[in-house]
Order: C-alpha cells, then sequence, then structure tokens
C-alpha cells in the first residue's frame, strides 16, 4: 500500500518538483556565429621581460668546424646580452659540420637554414675553387661574408699584432707568429687543436685587444695593393634580403675594396671586422645613427 510520501516522491522523479537535488543543467548549444557579428575583443599577450624582438639573431655558415664556430660562440658568451658599445643583444647560430664545407658549401648551408635572418658565411682563401661561385651566390641572395686570405687565423693574430705581406694563400707565416703572439696560442694548430676556449678566449677578452684587431683590419684594406681600396668605404648595416640581388662585384665591395678588386687578391685581409661592428660591439666611425642598419623599434631597414 503506497503512502502519501511514496505518491509525493514518484510526482518529484517525474515532474522535477519536489525536494530532491536538480539535475546539472544542459549546457546551451553554440550558435554559429554571423559575418555581421561583433568578436569579442582579445587583448594581446604580455611580452616577456627580456624582449625576443630585440635580440638581433644572426646566422654564420662556417668553412671551418673548430676555430670559428668556437670564436662566434665566445662573441656570444662575451657580448650576447648587450654588453657591446652600442647595447645590442645578439645571438650567433654558427652553422658548421665535421669536416668542414667548402666556401660555396658555407653559402648554401647559411642559405636555408638563415630563412629571413641575418645571414653571413665565414670562410678562407686556402686552396679553394669554388670561391667565385660562392661570392656570386652570397650576392644573389644577399649573404654578407667574412673572407680570408689566407686564413681564419689572421683575425686571431691581429688581435696581438700587425701584419702584412703578400701570402699567397699560405697559413705558416701566420701560425708561427700566432703561436709567438700569446702564451695561450703556443700550441696552436699542433696535435690538431684549433680549439678558441679557455686561456685563449682570455687572451682575446683583455681589454682594447678587440678594439685593436678591428683597426688593424681597417688598414689592411686600405694598405690592399689595388690602390683604391678605404676602409671607410665599408658597410656595416645591416641589408634586407629581401632587397634585390647585386651584383658580385657591388656586394663584394661592400667590405670596403674597390668593385674592380678581385677578391681573390685582397692578400692579406679579412673582413671578420665589418661582423664584430655590424653587431655593435665595438666603437667605429661608420656606425653613425643613420648607417646602424634596422631599427628595432620600429622593425625599419637602413640603407
Amino acid at each position: 500500500m503506497s503512502t502519501w510520501n511514496d505518491e509525493q516522491q514518484l510526482r518529484s522523479a517525474q515532474d522535477g518538483s519536489g525536494d530532491t537535488p536538480e539535475a546539472a543543467p544542459r549546457k546551451p548549444k553554440k550558435r554559429r556565429s554571423g559575418k555581421g557579428d561583433e568578436q569579442p575583443l582579445i587583448p594581446a599577450p604580455t611580452p616577456p621581460p627580456d624582449d625576443s624582438r630585440a635580440v638581433r639573431v644572426v646566422y654564420v655558415g662556417c668553412e671551418g668546424e673548430s676555430t670559428e664556430p668556437d670564436y662566434l660562440n665566445h662573441l656570444n658568451a662575451r657580448f650576447g646580452d648587450g654588453s657591446g658599445y652600442e647595447g645590442q643583444k645578439f645571438r650567433i647560430q654558427p652553422v658548421y659540420k665535421k669536416n668542414g664545407h667548402t666556401p660555396a658549401e658555407a653559402v648554401a648551408a647559411v642559405r636555408d637554414t638563415a630563412m629571413e635572418d641575418d645571414a653571413w658565411a665565414m670562410f678562407d682563401r686556402d686552396a679553394h675553387t669554388d670561391i667565385p661561385k660562392a661570392l656570386r651566390e652570397a650576392a644573389e641572395d644577399s649573404t654578407e661574408v667574412c673572407f680570408s686570405h689566407p686564413s681564419f687565423e689572421l683575425w686571431l693574430l691581429l688581435h696581438f699584432q700587425d701584419f702584412g705581406g703578400r701570402q699567397s694563400g699560405k697559413n705558416k707565416d701566420i701560425l708561427e707568429k700566432l703561436r709567438k703572439a700569446h702564451p695561450a696560442f703556443r700550441k696552436f694548430d699542433t696535435r690538431n687543436d684549433k680549439s678558441v676556449k679557455g686561456d685563449r678566449r682570455a687572451a682575446l677578452d683583455k681589454d682594447g685587444v678587440l678594439e685593436e684587431a678591428v683597426s688593424r683590419a681597417k688598414r689592411l684594406v686600405s694598405q690592399c695593393e689595388h690602390g683604391s681600396c678605404k676602409a671607410s668605404n665599408a658597410k656595416t648595416n645591416r641589408f634586407s634580403r629581401e632587397n634585390p640581388p647585386k651584383t658580385m662585384p657591388v656586394w663584394a665591395a661592400r667590405s670596403g675594396h674597390a668593385h674592380d678588386c678581385e677578391t681573390l687578391r685582397r692578400d692579406p685581409s679579412t673582413d671578420v671586422w665589418r661582423l664584430i661592428v655590424s653587431l655593435g660591439i665595438v666603437k667605429d666611425s661608420s656606425r653613425t645613427a643613420t648607417n646602424r642598419g634596422h631599427s628595432y623599434s620600429t622593425g625599419a631597414w637602413g640603407v
């Protein structure tokens, strides 16, 4: 026999009335928005305190597998935080492989890796036969070139002393002088040790040493046997890779050498100083407010 309480509970279960707990309401179906509907405004995410847009990213295709990447990583560690003269933060990404690249391979490797970021290729004279191809393809893609004749070790030596005299692609004299220039380099390139780490980095990091290397490298431009080359004509501003390609002589002249000064006859010389100045690491007369290049605050490119 049913009681009043039994009937009341039955009605509550059928019509949802009564004192029993309410079931969770169903979520309303979402209506597809039309073209004329207003969309809610979504605030832009707050950038991190260390704004990554202000960090310049530079890819450098390296001929060597040890010395050049080590040196570039030294620049990252020492100046990448913006402690250089212009306060520019940067991150260099060396592009290299075991047993090294040829010059043309270095250009191709950095071109395929850098995408929209800055691209540089770093290679030596040595006995390479594909340098004209490397220079031509670098000009077509607006890849900057750090060419050293006869070798990158010339750039290291200029940190400690002047150097001059045609080398004809031979590196023996430079290595001998580099080993005598500083105790840290006494065993450089012996037992396959061509690294730039530890005491060698410390030697390159002494006050005024890098500035002297830049000055000496610039003097080599002005002392070129061509007679019309001037370091003051060198370009250190960033050049948009979206700009129309340049001819090889015009592009190679960004080094300060004359348009008709053949690259392979620039002996001795090294263009590494332009990368140093382009990164704003040292004070240089070529770095005016006009030609420093890309403005990270406005996104505009220099010319």
